[in-house]
């Protein structure tokens, strides 16, 4: 689902967020919201992760995907140590407003595996054809 370890944007000042996007998020007890990545070229969904209104409004200035590592408790830069980098193209706000999808240009692999994709592993129901 996303890098094993935490990146160097934890370290660095948190940006504020524009106060109107945070009115509007649904964030769970720790103050979390889910993320997804989806490739801007395919339309793959390449990972799920966690942001905290920080690691979005990293995002949002940046245009570098920064999520929320729970097991880390910090922010971290999709790609800063392992050079597979998410360009975000778009960022939406769903209907509930408790996910945002990011459309990316992902550079290497997108899973902590190696794989391009989180969701390349089991197959629960294939498609109909």
């Amino acid at each position: 689902m996303s890098d094993s370890r935490t990146d160097s944007a934890s370290a660095s000042a948190p940006l504020a967020l524009d106060p109107a996007i945070a009115a509007r998020l649904k964030r769970n007890e720790a103050g979390l919201f889910s993320a997804v990545a989806q490739e801007r070229t395919t339309g793959d969904v390449l990972m799920v992760a966690w942001m905290d209104d920080a690691a979005l409004a990293e995002t949002l200035v940046t245009r570098r995907a920064t999520y929320f590592s729970r097991s880390r408790q910090g922010r971290w830069v999709k790609g800063e140590t392992s050079g597979h980098t998410q360009y975000v193209h778009s960022v939406r706000l769903d209907c509930d407003g408790d996910t945002v999808l990011l459309t990316v240009d992902q550079e290497g692999a997108a899973c902590h595996t190696g794989a391009h994709t989180c969701f390349d592993a089991d197959v629960l129901l294939p498609p109909v054809d």
